[in-house]
């Protein structure tokens, strides 16, 4: 199984002017979804351009090569850090076949893949990678051949996918964004001007200065061209929605909005919760930089109990989330936070942060926090224990790896040095409006596509 949690982005000028800057910049906002690499491809009707490689968005992008992605037309991507043998390839990925040309970026986990690209082979396909995103590359180009248009094939292909995907796929004169039927993933529609985007979080139009013109809804596909905007909602209503909870814990920045509802203000919500679950007696309440700093703040809020920076990080170094191997995430974390000595010394701490894998991170954070002169560590997590993996694009690992799955809570607790553990219960989610229409898998292991563990 291949696990990502990357960002896509698309512009469409009507007024026929370069979108590279707004690609860039918007990629640039959604890095923390995806620091393995990243690309852009433009279109100006008469050639594709396309810069990508491995790396962070400012190493990858120059003024140099910025200034050769002409067109009206783009696609970005940035690509989360992947797990196992399999690579996904840099996105977005261009190919050209007998309608001309397509350009695809993915966020998200086909989980009928191997069925789908087996039946490819079969027919004769050639891969060039596992991407997940190249596979369904391949299907609209076989659909198109059969159709009479793009975004007829694109919606002919999606009815087979199963899993998570939220997908920006550009034809020559054409800009399209779909969305699984559960939605998943987030994207979101914006404008500035008789300019168009579509992006994974809302906080990449902010940047732009575009305002957020709607989310694309589970199961819609929107397509961009020289006639207008079109909606397609054949597929809108045919499940029930169960967008990724994950994303309000963790994945999301603070500053977008999914699905209509602010990140932050659940991030605080659920803090206020995770108190009146599992209190504490503190001198102070301190978050885990990033992950963890809001959540902290509504502990605090509705504890009383002082809030306070104990935390110093180092912004240069990437999430530990998403290193591959235990001991890369030791010494990520070795360099990404210190200890404030004089915030947390002599006193009993509240440490909140936003899950617990493998428990590895946390016992080190304990450590130090200690180290620095705490006398007891309190660790707070703003959701329930993982025990199930995720098959739809979040890098859950597999079960034999979560604290939650070997050991109970008292056996987590001491296994990470903290004084007391206290974890969010999964019914808090209701009442802080993220009940409903989420998928919980990773908690509860109900998934909503009847997904099966093993499958």
């Amino acid at each position: 199984m291949i696990h990502e949690e990357c960002g896509v982005m698309g512009a469409y000028d009507f007024d026929g002017g370069d979108v590279v800057m707004d690609l860039y910049h918007g990629l640039y906002t959604l890095q923390h979804r995806g620091q393995e690499s990243c690309g852009i491809v433009t279109n100006n009707y008469v050639g594709l351009y396309t810069v990508k490689g491995k790396g962070l968005v400012n190493e990858v992008f120059t003024k140099d090569n910025l200034a050769t992605l002409k067109g009206k037309i783009g696609v970005g991507h940035v690509l989360y850090g992947y797990t196992g043998e399999q690579s996904d390839g840099v996105q977005p990925i261009v190919s050209r076949y007998c309608k001309g040309s397509m350009t695809i970026a993915l966020n998200g986990t086909i989980t009928n893949y191997n069925e789908l690209r087996s039946e490819l082979e079969h027919r004769g396909a050639i891969f060039q990678s596992a991407s997940h995103a190249e596979m369904v590359m391949n299907m609209v180009a076989v659909a198109r051949t059969k159709t009479h248009s793009a975004e007829e094939a694109l919606l002919t292909v999606v009815k087979r996918l199963k899993g998570a995907f939220s997908i920006i796929l550009m034809s020559p004169k054409k800009l399209m964004a779909v969305r699984d039927p559960y939605g998943f993933k987030p994207l979101s529609m914006g404008k500035r001007g008789n300019t168009y985007f579509f992006a994974s979080e809302t906080a990449a139009f902010d940047v732009i200065r575009a305002e957020t013109l709607c989310d694309v809804k589970p199961g819609e596909l929107i397509k961009i061209d020289d006639d207008g905007v079109t909606r397609f909602d054949a597929n809108v209503g045919k499940v029930k929605p169960a967008q990724c909870i994950f994303e309000y814990v963790y994945f999301a920045r603070p500053d977008s909005f999914i699905d209509g509802k602010s990140v932050y203000r659940a991030r605080i919500d659920i803090g206020r919760e995770l108190f009146k679950a599992s209190p504490a007696e503190a001198d102070v309440v301190i978050g885990v930089p990033s992950s963890g700093l809001h959540f902290a703040l509504g502990y605090s809020y509705e504890s009383g109990i002082m809030y306070a920076d104990g935390l110093v990080k180092n912004s240069y170094v990437g999430r530990t989330f998403i290193k591959g191997t235990d001991e890369l995430r030791r010494e990520a974390v070795s360099i990404k936070l210190n200890a404030l000595r004089g915030a947390i010394e002599g006193k009993d701490v509240v440490l909140v942060d936003d899950s617990i894998v493998r428990g590895t991170t946390s016992a080190n954070l304990i450590k130090l926090i200690k180290d620095g002169g705490a006398k007891k560590v309190h660790m707070r997590i703003a959701s329930p224990p993982f025990v199930y993996s995720c098959p739809y694009g979040s890098d859950i690992p597999d079960r034999k790896h979560l604290a939650a799955v070997r050991m109970d809570i008292e056996g987590i607790r001491k296994s990470i040095g903290a004084d007391s553990l206290g974890y969010l219960p999964v019914e808090a989610f209701n009442k802080v409006g993220l009940g409903e229409r989420y998928c919980d898998a990773c908690f509860t292991g109900n998934y909503p596509d009847g997904y099966t563990v093993g499958e």
